[in-house]
């Protein structure tokens, strides 16, 4: 439990830690354990920089501090969830309403990194552990986001369908995606070898599921033996799956169902890096 400020004359729980009922309260909406986590580090490192009570927030304490991580160069999309994380506090538990006149930073529109075809076969070439391999070869072929890859238990294929079912994903939906009938045969043995409750991907020692560090770790020692020089994630794999898709001719809405986009406007930014929108036209130094 932690302590951010002291008021010695305090006796309660919420008073020897002001953040006790945050906590309390984001896990009793289901908010998902990542958000529960960042919602507590951000609100936790504001009380840090204003050195006051959460009752004695002001609207400037909340400017200066979004100012202050404005000046660190923290993306748009980092300040928006400080933000949000601020807001539910205040406003949702403390009944504070000074949040009104605060609005949201403009988000920064970035391009997705994607991988061609040929650059991800380098990759798995390089790739010779059969474990990280399968990683891999599932986030690209199912277009999975990392945190859904790690905790994929056995039970969750259906290889009679060729389907995965995401349990819990983010926004704790659940969804269905592809599962390539290359994956088949090694899940096969592996569901010999596991019971269905399982993690495919376990971590060290057999204990849990594999950590989101180890999976990136995996992913960037890959693109970097297959001399990749762009700046490779788990993510990019889910990017490259979704760009592929369109440029064989799926419909964005059907790609949409499989990432799990809760918006189509989310899933579009693919059309933008989609090449069978440019490999028609010529550039005026060909003509």
């Amino acid at each position: 439990m932690y302590t951010y400020y002291h008021n010695a004359g305090s006796t309660t729980s919420q008073e020897r830690d002001p953040l006790y009922n945050l906590e309390r309260e984001l896990k009793i909406r289901g908010f998902s354990p990542q958000t529960v986590k960042s919602y507590l580090l951000y609100n936790k490192l504001f009380l840090q920089f204003s050195k006051k009570s959460p009752k004695l927030i002001t609207n400037e304490d909340i400017r200066q501090y979004l100012l202050f991580l404005k000046d660190k160069n923290r993306s748009s999309s980092t300040l928006n969830v400080v933000l949000n994380a601020l807001k539910f506090y205040y406003r949702q538990l403390l009944k504070r309403r000074f949040f009104f006149d605060i609005k949201s930073a403009k988000k920064t529109n970035y391009l997705p990194t994607i991988l061609s075809k040929e650059e991800i076969e380098r990759m798995l070439l390089k790739t010779t552990n059969p474990k990280h391999n399968f990683l891999i070869s599932l986030m690209y072929s199912a277009g999975l986001r990392v945190s859904e890859t790690i905790k994929i238990r056995m039970r969750d294929f259906d290889l009679d369908r060729r389907m995965i079912m995401v349990r819990q994903g983010k926004g704790q939906k659940d969804r269905c995606t592809l599962l390539s009938e290359k994956l088949i045969l090694v899940l096969k043995k592996q569901l010999l070898l596991k019971k269905p409750v399982d993690y495919l991907f376990t971590g060290a020692g057999g204990n849990g599921h594999l950590t989101t560090m180890s999976a990136e770790k995996i992913v960037k020692k890959a693109a970097e033996s297959a001399d990749i020089s762009k700046k490779v994630s788990c993510h990019s794999l889910r990017h490259s799956f979704a760009t592929h898709l369109l440029e064989s001719g799926t419909s964005i809405r059907y790609i949409q169902e499989l990432l799990g986009h809760k918006r189509l406007e989310t899933t579009q930014i693919y059309t933008k890096v989609a090449n069978n929108n440019l490999k028609n036209i010529k550039s005026p130094l060909d003509n």
